[in-house]
Formats: structure tokens, sequence, C-alpha cells
């Protein structure tokens, strides 16, 4: 059964259709992955500057939460990376957001980067979106999208700054 919008109903039906929609953040009409993302900035700002052994193993439970929970919510939406999944934004900008300094540029810079590479998708984001299927897939191109925020930061901050 596919579903063009999903129903809160829908969305509070299943643990994993709660997790994947964000606990709620995924139902907005317009922009749920920006939504997504503004659902993770308050969490990563509070980790900015955190150790990364605490930093990488949430992330990396956050991503394996997500891999079961939008892999289900798929199967049930019965569409594959449906936009009002949006733990896959949750996790990847959480992680940029951690990894940022806590400077309202740097995190306004990041979120800008993270959105434009998740919306564009350069290569090969793309390609992992449509290569890999399932909850790993929706989650993955995201924290390659991330790794693309990062990247382009660290550059600008080296030759910049």
């Amino acid at each position: 059964m596919m579903v063009l919008r999903p129903t809160p109903a829908f969305a509070y039906s299943h643990p994993a259709h709660i997790v994947a929609f964000g606990f709620g953040a995924g139902l907005a009409r317009v922009a749920p992955g920006t939504f997504g993302t503004l659902a993770a900035w308050i969490p990563g700002w509070l980790l900015a500057g955190a150790h990364p052994a605490i930093i990488f193993p949430l992330v990396a439970a956050l991503f394996l939460l997500g891999v079961w929970a939008c892999g289900v919510t798929g199967r049930h939406l019965g569409v594959h990376d449906h936009g009002a999944m949006v733990w896959d934004e949750i996790v990847a900008f959480l992680l940029v957001a951690a990894l940022l300094p806590r400077s309202f540029e740097w995190q306004v810079a990041g979120f800008v980067l993270f959105r434009g590479f998740d919306i564009g998708k350069p290569p090969p984001i793309r390609w992992i979106e449509r290569r890999w299927q399932g909850g790993f897939g929706v989650m993955f191109d995201d924290l390659v999208a991330a790794g693309y925020t990062l990247l382009a930061l660290a550059l600008v901050q080296r030759l910049f700054f």
C-alpha cells in the first residue's frame, strides 16, 4: 500500500514509524527534510565540543536505529525513501552540528551546506540512494551529505581562517 502523505495516526501506529518520522518532524506539509534537520540542531549543538568517544558511538547507535526504523517504515509505506522519513536527516545533521564549533555562523553554514548536499545529491550521493535500498540506503546517503558538509567547512576553515 502506497501512502502519499502519511497521517499522524500512521506515524504513531508503530515504534519504527515514530522514529522514522522524527517524532513528528517529518509530518510537516512542506520541506519535511528541513524540519528534520532543524530537529537535530539543538541536540547537535549541545553535543558540540563533546569528546568523539561520546559523539561517534551515539551517532552509530542512532544510525543503526534508523536503518531498522526506515526499513520497516518504508516497507509499510510501500515507498523505499519517503520524504516524510526524516530520521536520516536528523542523525546526519546531529553529527555535523556536534562536530562544528558552537558559533552561530559555523552552525548556520553547516545547516545550509548540509541541506544543499542533501537536496542536490552530488555524486556519489544520488548513486548511493539508487543503489542501496532499504533502511541502510536511506540512512547512508545522508551520512555522505554530512561528510561533504564537514569536508567543505574544513576546507573553508583551512583556506580562509
